[in-house]
C-alpha cells in the first residue's frame, strides 16, 4: 500500500533505559522520506511525493525520559493521554523484564486494533508479548536475549518467535532482532510504502544498504536453541 503524499501520525514508545539505537535507528531512516526532509534538500519533484510525518513521543509520564545514552528524551504524550490518532507505533527494546504499569498495558491494548502497523526493535518484542498482543504471530527479537530467556523457560509460549531471521512481517507485526536490525526494518517499511525513487535518494544520503531478513548472520547465536 503506497503512503506517498499523505499524513502519517507516528508514535514511539519511551521506556526507562531503552536503546537508544532501537529508536532514532528506524525513526531518522523512516523521516528521511517524509516531506519535510526532501523540502530540505530542494527536492520539489520529489517532495510532492513523500508522506507528511508527524511524530509523538508516548511515555509513562511528562518527565524526561533517559535512554541506554545521550541526552534525556521529552515525551509529548502519556499512555493515559495518548494522541488523538496513530497509525503506526515503535516499540524499541527495554530491559526484557520491564513488568508494564496497567497503564501501560491498557494504551497498547487500546492503540493495537486502531493501528496500520506496529514495528517492534530488538527486546521490544519481549516486552510486548506480556500484552499478549503478539500471540498467534511470528516474531523476531534480540538473538542475544532469546537465548537466555529461552534456557530459563521466560519466553511467552503462545508467541512463534524467529530465531534465523534478521526481521520479520506477519499481519500488522512488523519486528526486528537486535539493536541495528531496526534500520533494516524501516528501510523494508520504505521500500513496501514509500515512492522508490524517495526510497533510492534515502539509501543515498544514508549511504545505507539494508538487510534482507534472511540469511541473517547472528542466526548462529541460537544454533541448537528451541525457542518454541
Amino acid at each position: 500500500m503506497s503512503l506517498s503524499n499523505q499524513t502519517l501520525h507516528l508514535g514511539l514508545v519511551l521506556f526507562s533505559e531503552f536503546q537508544l539505537l532501537d529508536a532514532v535507528g528506524p525513526v531518522d531512516y523512516l523521516n528521511n522520506h517524509s516531506k519535510g526532509y526532501l523540502k530540505s534538500l530542494n527536492l520539489p519533484e520529489l517532495e510532492a511525493k513523500a508522506p507528511v510525518m508527524k511524530w509523538y513521543h508516548i511515555a509513562e509520564t511528562l518527565e524526561p525520559v533517559q535512554a541506554s545514552s545521550g541526552p534525556a528524551l521529552i515525551p509529548t504524550h502519556t499512555f493515559s493521554n495518548p494522541p488523538e490518532h496513530l497509525d503506526y507505533l515503535i516499540v524499541p527494546g527495554p530491559d526484557p523484564t520491564l513488568k508494564f504499569s496497567p497503564a501501560c498495558t491498557e494504551f497498547f491494548k487500546t492503540q493495537f486494533p486502531k493501528l496500520k502497523a506496529i514495528l517492534t526493535v530488538c527486546t521490544g518484542s519481549i516486552a510486548l508479548s506480556q500484552t499478549g498482543l503478539l500471540d498467534g504471530h511470528k516474531v523476531c527479537s534480540n538473538k542475544w536475549v532469546l537465548r537466555r530467556f529461552a534456557q530459563a523457560g521466560l519466553l511467552r509460549k503462545e508467541v512463534t518467535w524467529i530465531g534465523d531471521r534478521r526481521w520479520i512481517i506477519d499481519g500488522k507485526v512488523w519486528s526486528g532482532g537486535g539493536v541495528t536490525a531496526g534500520i533494516d526494518l524501516a528501510a523494508e517499511f520504505a521500500r513496501v510504502h514509500f515512492d522508490p525513487e524517495i526510497v533510492e535518494i534515502s539509501k543515498e544520503l544514508s549511504e545505507e544498504t539494508p538487510k534482507p531478513d534472511i540469511p541473517d548472520d547472528w542466526a548462529k547465536l541460537l544454533d541448537g536453541v528451541k525457542l518454541n
